[in-house]
């Protein structure tokens, strides 16, 4: 059997190798922006994507959807509305609603918290778009997938019904910015359709190319709200995400909450109610509908306790989806929440303390590396192996609130453009401690069977993404990503985030926003 290949860091790589970063992204289909706004331009022209066509294909080429694709007409803005805007008075979490025919709240509740982070929300819909000056019929947004930044171009032209937009729809008759969003990334999915069901951390990642981080809400860290209170001020993408139902999804509960639906955090608060704090969540539905009604809801006398000072800050009686409700209540009705930041450093209380970073790419070959899960002791040690060295901390960084002191993440990396063709392969991760006197780069089938791990992800799942948050004495450790079978070929993605101490100067925290 040949040896498995040797996997290096990406900050290793050459300058060509660093091809789809932010700054540089890589023209999705091979479509230059500029080069095609110009040619547009210069032959007086409106732009018309030929890579992803308005007809049919676009929309649901197998006819999942069930739509009557007669009475679809592609129509650009302007014929539409008289005056059509890309943005209208900023962009705003209430600018938009879900459309009735796609089952994409899981993209819409990521796009509803990207509208707070101005920093991240610009660099998904880069600035200058217009219908004004050298206007084109084309615009374009970039996301992060997979590792690399894209830079994706669409044409203006949306599917409509008597003149109706079919999918997202703008509160705003005139402003088009979340119906050109989900266009673009509905041609980076393959269609309308392959946007259909999906788990909101999967937006959430190809908004922002950083750490993703799940908390079930069953076993929730010991002070979840504070936790998420910094990751605001963070500039973290937070949403959430409710227990299915047993006879159908979407199913509206008397309380007001909808089962097996994904929903976006939209701030956290403290305030103050018969002189004990009381510790809130925001919540935002994508349907602009469909409200809590329990405690803390909008209509709700708990806040005729609540002063003047703090209600003008943040309730309203509004029916546009947002609500709020305490932690407590947060938690029994939620079955997830997942934050995604470019760095995991929130997850600290203390200055003390920042993360370091290191990814790689690698690979499960058939034969080669993809030696399957440790119930294979004789093909487990083929697998890609990733070795780590985890810091001693000082008192104050060890003791901080999060005992937790490493993150590791598996990514999926798919080849196959059409989302729902994507067959994920059953992934997970161990952890082996490295005893000092072992310098080995790779380590024989000897070493696993005479070892027990000291931590591994949760049970194999069927997922684009797996995550763990641990803790690990400091030492040398070896990590081995493996899918759960031999022989299964794939491509993956494996970030380490460690915890190491930090001498930056402590800055005063963002208000968090509400």
């Amino acid at each position: 059997m040949p040896p498995p290949q040797v996997n290096k860091p990406m900050s290793e790589m050459t300058m060509k190798e660093k091809a789809g970063t932010l700054d540089v992204p890589l023209n999705f289909l091979g479509q230059d922006y500029q080069e095609l706004l110009k040619s547009c331009i210069t032959n007086r022209m409106r732009f018309v994507d030929d890579r992803f066509p308005p007809d049919s294909s676009s929309i649901d080429p197998n006819n999942k959807l069930g739509l009557d694709m007669s009475q679809i007409q592609w129509l650009r803005p302007s014929k539409i509305v008289a005056d059509p805007q890309f943005i209208v008075k900023g962009v705003s979490r209430f600018d938009y609603s879900q459309g009735s025919f796609l089952g994409n709240c899981w993209f819409l509740a990521s796009v509803g918290t990207l509208t707070f982070q101005k920093d991240v929300l610009y660099q998904v819909m880069p600035e200058g778009q217009s219908f004004g000056k050298d206007y084109a019929g084309i615009f374009h947004f970039r996301f992060w997938r997979f590792g690399k930044w894209i830079d994706v171009v669409i044409d203006d032209k949306l599917p409509t019904i008597k003149g109706d937009l079919i999918f997202v729809h703008s509160k705003t008759s005139n402003e088009f910015w979340p119906a050109l969003l989900e266009k673009a990334y509905a041609k980076v999915c393959g269609s309308y359709s392959d946007m259909d069901a999906g788990v909101v951390s999967e937006a959430l990642l190809d908004f922002t190319g950083g750490i993703h981080v799940r908390f079930e809400l069953e076993k929730p860290p010991l002070d979840l709200w504070s936790l998420m209170d910094r990751a605001a001020k963070c500039k973290a993408l937070m949403a959430c995400g409710t227990y299915p139902g047993k006879t159908s999804a979407n199913t509206e509960l008397p309380n007001g909450i909808v089962q097996g639906h994904a929903y976006s955090v939209t701030g956290i608060f403290k305030v103050t109610w018969q002189g004990a704090p009381v510790r809130l969540v925001r919540v935002l539905n994508p349907w602009g509908k469909r409200e809590w009604t329990g405690a803390w809801c909008d209509k709700s006398s708990m806040w005729n306790k609540v002063s003047e000072s703090e209600r003008t800050k943040c309730w309203s009686l509004a029916n546009d989806g947002e609500f709020w409700m305490s932690m407590e209540d947060f938690s029994k009705n939620f079955e997830e929440v997942d934050i995604c930041c470019f760095t995991p450093d929130f997850l600290d209380n203390s200055s003390k303390c920042s993360w370091k970073t290191v990814r790689y790419n690698g690979s499960w070959e058939a034969g080669k590396t993809a030696g399957g899960c440790l119930n294979h002791k004789e093909s487990f040690w083929t697998n890609p192996q990733f070795r780590v060295t985890i810091e001693k901390l000082d008192e104050e960084c060890s003791s901080s609130q999060c005992p937790e002191n490493v993150l590791v993440s598996l990514l999926q990396i798919h080849e196959d453009r059409y989302r729902s063709r994507v067959k994920n392969c059953s992934i997970g991760f161990c952890v082996f401690a490295i005893p000092p006197e072992m310098k080995d780069e790779r380590f024989p089938a000897s070493f696993f069977s005479r070892r027990r791990t000291v931590a591994e992800s949760e049970a194999f799942v069927n997922a684009r993404h797996v995550m763990k948050f641990f803790k690990l004495e400091p030492g040398e450790y070896l990590i081995v990503p493996t899918t759960f079978k031999p022989n299964e070929c794939a491509k993956f993605m494996l970030s380490i985030f460690s915890k190491s101490e930090s001498h930056r100067k402590s800055r005063k925290p963002e208000m968090t926003y509400v």
